[in-house]
C-alpha cells in the first residue's frame, strides 16, 4: 500500500477540531518533497496502461493542496500494491480470477501473482485484471535450498520471489525448465510426506492429495495439511504444520530444489528483480542474505502487515537491499493468514523498487523483441504477448505491420521516455517491414 501515510485529510492552516479516532496505520502526515516526487513517479507507472480512462475521467480528479493528483473517493488517495500472493495454480484457495477480484475489492492497484514454482496463472490473472484495472507484475516464488559452506546440516529451504515486467520473462523457455523441474521434485516430495506419514499410523492416501492439489498443479505442504485435516487426523492445518509438517518435522521431507544462488542467478539472465521472501522463517538470516547479496539478490521482505520488522530493515540496510514486503496471501481464511493487500508498504520504498527494476525490465523486454526481429515467427511472437494484453489472431482480420502491434504493447509497458531511445527506435524500424495479422485489446 504506498501513499496511504502521506495525505492530509484537510488544509494544513485548517483549525484544530476534536480528537478523531486513530486509524490503523497512524495518522495522515505532510508528504516532504520527496514523497512527493516518488508518488508522481509510482502513480505514473502504476496507470501506465490506464492513460486513456485516466484523462477521460480527469473532472474526477483534485489536486490537493501538495500539489499531487488524486482520484476524488474513498481509497483515491492511496496506490495499494500487493507483492506477494498464491492462486490455486500452487498452494492457494482462489483461481487467479478470483483473488483478483479479491484485491480489487481491498483497494489493490498493482497485484504481483507470485504462484510456487509456476507462471501459470499469469494470463488468466491478466485477462481478469483487465476489467477490474489492475496492474499486475508477473511473478513467481521459487523454491529453493540454501547450504552454508556445504554443510548438509547447515541446509535449509529458502524462498527467492521473482518480478518481471509486463512482458514477461526473457529467456522463458530456461525458466520453464527450471521450474519444471522443480515441480516434478515437488510430486516426490508429497509422496514421500505421504509415506512418512504412513509409518506414523495416519493412513492418508495419495489419491486424496491429489484430488485436492488439483489437475497439473505440484503439490506442496498446504496440500498434505488439507488432506490430513478432511481425513479428521488433526483439527486444522496449523496443527499439521506443528505436529508433523514442519521443517524437520516427523513427516517432513526435501524435493529436489536448486541452490538458492542458482535461482538468483537465473532470475537475472532472464530478466527478473530477486528478492528474498520472508527471511524470519530462516534458521540464520544473517548468513543466508550475506551469501545471497554476493550472488546478486536485489532485495528481502521487511514489511508485513503487522508492521515492519525492524532487524530485517536494519539487515538490508546493511546489506544495500531493497525493503519490500507482501501479505502472502492463500486465501485460506481464518484470523491468522494477512490479507490480501494488508501490507503497508512506503512510497518511498516503492520508487527505490522500481527505480531499480525498471531499468532490468525495459532491457527484457528489447531482448524480447529482438529475439522476434531476428526471427518474426509465431512462437517469438508468441513470447511477446504471452503475459501481454494483446491477442493475436490467425486470421480474419486485416494485416498489420509488427510494429503497430509492438508499440500497442510498448504504450502498455513503457513510459514515453523509456520508449524514446536509440535501441527500441532501431527495433521499431525493423518492425516496421514485418506483417501480422493481429487484433489488440486496449483497456
Amino acid at each position: 500500500m504506498v501513499g496511504d501515510a502521506h495525505f492530509p485529510q484537510s488544509s494544513p492552516n485548517s483549525k484544530k477540531s476534536k480528537p478523531k479516532k486513530k486509524k490503523r496505520g497512524g495518522t495522515k502526515k505532510k508528504m516532504t518533497s520527496e514523497q512527493i516526487a516518488a508518488f508522481k513517479y509510482v502513480t505514473e507507472w502504476a496507470y501506465l496502461d490506464q492513460s486513456n480512462s485516466l484523462a477521460s475521467s480527469a473532472a474526477a480528479s483534485v489536486v490537493d493542496d501538495f500539489g499531487v493528483q488524486k482520484t476524488v473517493g474513498k481509497g483515491g488517495e492511496k496506490v495499494v500494491f500487493e507483492l506477494h500472493s498464491h492462486s490455486k495454480c500452487s498452494d492457494g484457495f482462489l483461481t487467479p480470477s478470483k483473488l483478483v477480484e479479491r484485491a480489487h475489492g481491498n483497494g489493490v492497484k498493482v497485484l504481483a501473482l507470485t504462484d510456487h514454482d509456476t507462471m501459470s496463472g499469469i494470463p488468466e490473472a491478466v485477462e481478469a485484471a483487465r476489467r477490474f484495472g489492475i496492474k499486475i507484475i508477473p511473478g513467481v516464488e521459487i523454491s529453493t535450498i540454501f547450504s552454508n559452506g556445504g554443510d548438509s546440516e547447515s541446509e535449509e529451504p529458502v524462498h527467492i520471489l521473482a518480478y518481471y515486467s509486463s512482458c514477461g520473462p526473457a529467456k522463458i523457455e530456461k525458466l520453464e525448465k527450471f521450474l519444471e523441474n522443480i515441480r516434478e521434485g515437488r510430486f516426490l516430495r508429497a509422496k514421500n510426506m505421504v509415506s512418512k506419514l504412513n509409518e506414523l499410523k495416519l493412513p492418508l492416501k495419495w489419491d486424496h492429495v491429489a484430488k485436492i492439489t488439483g489437475k497439473g498443479v505440484a503439490p506442496g505442504r498446504l496440500h498434505v495439511a488439507r488432506a490430513l485435516v478432511e481425513a479428521g487426523y488433526v483439527e486444522n492445518l496449523k496443527q499439521a504444520f506443528s505436529r508433523y509438517l514442519f521443517d524437520g518435522g516427523p513427516a517432513y521431507s526435501t524435493g529436489s530444489e536448486p541452490c538458492a544462488a542458482e535461482a538468483i542467478q537465473l532470475i537475472h539472465d532472464t530478466g527478473g528483480m530477486a528478492v528474498l521472501a520472508h527471511p524470519w522463517a530462516l534458521k540464520n538470516p544473517v548468513a543466508v542474505i550475506r551469501r545471497l547479496k554476493d550472488a546478486g539478490l536485489h532485495g528481502l521482505e521487511v514489511y508485513r502487515s503487522d508492521g515492519r520488522l525492524a532487524a530485517y530493515s536494519d539487515l538490508a540496510d546493511n546489506y544495500g537491499l531493497l525493503k519490500l514486503g507482501g501479505s502472502d496471501f492463500h486465501g485460506r481464511g481464518g484470523h491468522s493468514e494477512s490479507e490480501v493487500g494488508s501490507v503497508n508498504l512506503p512510497v518511498l520504498a516503492m520508487h527505490d523498487f522500481l527505480k531499480a527494476a525498471r531499468p532490468v525490465w525495459c532491457s527484457a523486454i528489447r531482448d524480447i523483441l529482438e529475439s522476434y526481429v531476428e526471427e518474426p515467427s509465431e512462437s517469438n511472437l508468441a513470447k511477446i504477448t504471452r503475459f501481454g494484453r494483446t491477442r493475436v489472431l490467425k486470421g480474419g482480420s486485416s494485416p498489420g505491420s509488427g510494429n503497430d502491434l509492438i508499440e500497442r504493447c510498448l504504450t502498455l509497458w513503457l513510459t514515453n521516455e523509456e520508449k524514446q531511445n536509440d535501441e527500441f527506435e532501431a527495433i521499431r524500424l525493423k518492425l516496421s517491414h514485418i506483417s501480422i495479422n493481429q487484433e489488440v485489446q486496449v483497456p
